[in-house]
């Protein structure tokens, strides 16, 4: 019996013995502390291999870049003074919502510019205009503080205000504006600024690492970064007739207040300036635009030289070929740009294009999309020479093509009949033949934008008036609206009327001596 004891005894001592030792082995210290380990000037490792330079593998590193970057990249607020309608009650130029190819895709929200960044004002509590306020971005391009922005930023702004990256604030004014491409220059008065070198955006592939940076939803110097997901992109945003779309698509998160910010590679090189996006709520949902950097470049050039941007124009009404067109009009191709309508009297119809042609080449660039056509011309100046290589039933044939300008001559204005515009605060136009004949007049000048300046200080003159008379001189076209107001000194008279308003219309202003 005590035998069978013994055995059951023996048991239980070895299971209290290994329970008290493994208790002991999990037991804290007698002090009760925790240690923890610190690891000093820890590294991350990266997850990510890419190409640098000269083809050789290296981390995906994005510090450098974007330490170079964010000192080019400033903030802009723009002040405005004006009721939330426009006239006919229409939204602010901002909101309007965009058609095809994206708003099947996202109902009405649409494509959108995404900036700038709008709240709202009234000192007055409801007893005057409202003050708009909105903030954007810009890319300062050369020492002297030259900046480029878009030109729904500071379209219309009474006041211009620039931040630094280093948080100084200047003043700054409007240099020129481009509508047709959404593209701005302004200034302010400072010196040895950092500046963003441009690129050449042709180069730029499908895939490649970028980076967005600029100031979205009121954040200030915020970098994202993406892959180019595809070129020469039309989103039918600019409603210019001339306007210019062949736009950098990126995935890199980008969102109102963006607008004129930075798209620049893994270099530091300006690819382009963001512009719009493609969403279904007004931010980020993976689709960004932005303004390829040759296209940059060109304006910025003709504001600097001529004070307004000198484009060449072929003359055409055109249309991207795909395999349904191709299919329809009998084609052998299933790319370039087919052109639906030649021009009278344009640069096309000069050197002998048809309808039906497709270009397929300008100046040995090949032409895959109407965008693409549109991105290379604009390139040009008007009396340039461009060869363009067409398909024609099958055979290709190449042509000399001396653009022209909108008005169908070589003719560039210098910088300095752009000074008095300058003054005025005014972007023209010439009238065409048509709307002259259903006016009754012989020609005219149609104000199509205002800038801060005379016109919008000192006058309620809108956009759209069209100047037949100066101090009773009659105004057939810019040529003699130039040559009449730059004489003139003290007080002025324009005469002149609206295409859908009844009656003649005077504005009185002083220029100064």
């Amino acid at each position: 019996m005590k035998k069978n004891l013994i055995i059951p005894a023996c048991i239980a001592l070895f299971v209290t013995l290994g329970t008290l030792g493994i208790t002991r082995l999990f037991q804290s210290p007698s002090t009760n502390t925790v240690k923890i380990e610190h690891v000093n000037s820890a590294q991350a490792h990266p997850a990510v291999m890419t190409k640098i330079e000269k083809g050789n593998i290296g981390a995906l590193d994005f510090t450098e870049t974007s330490a170079k970057v964010l000192e080019t990249v400033v903030h802009i607020k723009s002040t405005q003074t004006s009721e939330l309608r426009g006239r006919n009650n229409e939204k602010p130029y901002y909101e309007k919502r965009l058609p095809d190819p994206f708003q099947d895709l996202f109902g009405d929200r649409g494509n959108d510019f995404f900036g700038p960044y709008f709240h709202f004002e009234n000192p007055n509590e409801g007893n005057g205009p409202q003050i708009r306020i909105g903030t954007g971005s810009g890319v300062i391009l050369n020492e002297k503080g030259y900046i480029v922005t878009n030109n729904h930023v500071v379209a219309n702004a009474d006041d211009i205000e620039v931040t630094l990256h280093d948080n100084r604030i200047f003043k700054a004014v409007v240099l020129g504006t481009d509508p047709a491409t959404d593209l701005a220059l302004i200034q302010i008065k400072a010196e040895d600024l950092p500046a963003l070198p441009l690129v050449d955006s042709d180069e730029i592939k499908v895939g490649e690492w970028v980076l967005a940076v600029g100031n979205p939803l009121g954040l200030n110097s915020t970098v994202t970064a993406g892959i180019v997901s595809a070129t020469g992109r039309n989103i039918n945003i600019l409603k210019e007739q001339f306007a210019v779309e062949s736009f950098i698509q990126t995935d890199a998160a980008i969102n109102p207040g963006n607008s004129g910010g930075a798209l620049v590679n893994l270099q530091g090189g300006l690819v382009g300036i963001n512009t719009a996006i493609a969403s279904p709520t007004g931010s980020y949902a993976g689709y960004g635009f932005a303004i390829p950097a040759n296209i940059v470049n060109k304006v910025i050039d003709d504001l600097l030289t001529y004070g307004s941007v000198q484009r060449g124009v072929l003359g055409v009404m055109i249309r991207s070929v795909d395999g349904n067109w191709a299919k329809e009009k009998g084609l052998d191709i299933n790319t370039g740009a087919y052109i639906d309508t030649v021009l009278e009297n344009s640069a096309a119809a000069n050197a002998g294009l048809r309808s039906g042609d497709v270009i397929i080449e300008i100046d040995g660039t090949n032409i895959k999309t109407s965008p693409e056509l549109q991105a290379e011309i604009a390139q040009h100046h008007p009396s340039d020479v461009v060869k363009v290589r067409v398909n024609r039933k099958g055979r290709e044939e190449e042509f000399d093509v001396t653009l022209l300008s909108r008005e169908n001559n070589t003719t560039v204005l210098k910088k300095e009949d752009r000074k008095i515009l300058n003054i005025l605060g005014i972007e023209v136009d010439n009238i065409d033949s048509d709307l002259a004949k259903k006016l009754e007049i012989k020609g005219g000048v149609k104000v199509t934008r205002l800038n801060p300046g005379i016109l919008k200080l000192r006058t309620q003159i809108k956009p759209g008036f069209i100047i037949t008379h100066v101090d009773e001189q009659e105004i057939k076209n810019i040529d003699d609206f130039i040559k009449v107001i730059s004489k003139k000194k003290g007080g002025v008279m324009m005469e002149g009327m609206y295409e859908n308003i009844p009656g003649a219309y005077y504005y009185a202003f002083g220029i100064d001596s």
